[in-house]
């Protein structure tokens, strides 16, 4: 077991349920093969993927973050897509969902991740990120958000 399935099923234990991550792509960019990889990274870990298809509004990913009671969402990015996350941090903050850490993965140029971190995302990352990375960052980041 790796340290970032270990993370997932800490976490599992002190949730007493698997971590929930709503994975998914917003705006007009269809390319979500990374998508796929990283929901893959996530439930192998041991975490439960609500994995969406791409062309989300803010307001669908809001609602379906609101319906499956998710702890972190990810949303993926290839083509500017990342530059619409400040509104979808500005809808969660209206909807009382600030205990829902958000991370972008994906094409973020680094002059552009300030704007991300300013609007409230707890992560951004890049192509080559390793999937222990990735899984135990999250994990940490709902542990934080749960209190824990």
């Amino acid at each position: 077991m790796t340290t970032a399935t270990n993370a997932a099923e800490t976490l599992k234990a002190r949730l007493g349920r698997p971590p929930r991550v709503l994975v998914t792509k917003i705006g007009l960019d269809g390319h979500d093969r990374g998508s796929r990889l990283v929901a893959g990274f996530l439930r192998d870990a041991g975490m439960e993927v609500i994995y969406t298809a791409p062309w989300q509004a803010i307001e669908t990913v809001v609602n379906q973050a609101m319906e499956e009671d998710v702890d972190a969402i990810g949303i993926s990015s290839l083509a500017t897509d990342h530059l619409l996350v400040p509104k979808l941090m500005d809808a969660m903050r209206a909807a009382g969902m600030d205990d829902v850490s958000v991370v972008v993965g994906g094409i973020v140029p680094d002059n552009e991740v300030p704007a991300l971190t300013d609007a409230g995302v707890a992560a951004v990352f890049h192509p080559g990120s390793s999937r222990d990375d990735i899984v135990e960052t999250i994990s940490k980041l709902i542990a934080e958000r749960r209190g824990d």
